[in-house]
C-alpha cells in the first residue's frame, strides 16, 4: 500500500514539473542570440531553456551514475 502511494506522489510531482516546464517554454518564444565559444546562434528562448535543462539533467544523471558506481565498487572490496 505504501509503494502505491509513493508511486502516485512521484507521478503527480512529475506531471506538475512537466506542466510547469511546458508553461515556461510557451511563454518564452521570442528569438535570442546566444554566444557559445566562438559561435553565435539565434534560437527561441524556449529552445535555449530546453537545451539548458537537458544539459543539466544529463550532467546530473552522469554524476549520480558515477557516484553510485564508485559506491558499489567500494562496497564489494
Amino acid at each position: 500500500m505504501k509503494m502505491e502511494k509513493k508511486k502516485k506522489v512521484k507521478l503527480i510531482a512529475l506531471v506538475v514539473v512537466v506542466v510547469l516546464a511546458v508553461i515556461i517554454f510557451l511563454q518564452n518564444t521570442e528569438t535570442v542570440e546566444t554566444h557559445i565559444l566562438f559561435a553565435r546562434f539565434q534560437m527561441s528562448r524556449a529552445l535555449l531553456l530546453m537545451l539548458t535543462f537537458l544539459l543539466g539533467l544529463l550532467t546530473g544523471v552522469l554524476v549520480t551514475t558515477n557516484f553510485l558506481a564508485k559506491k558499489r565498487a567500494n562496497a564489494k572490496v
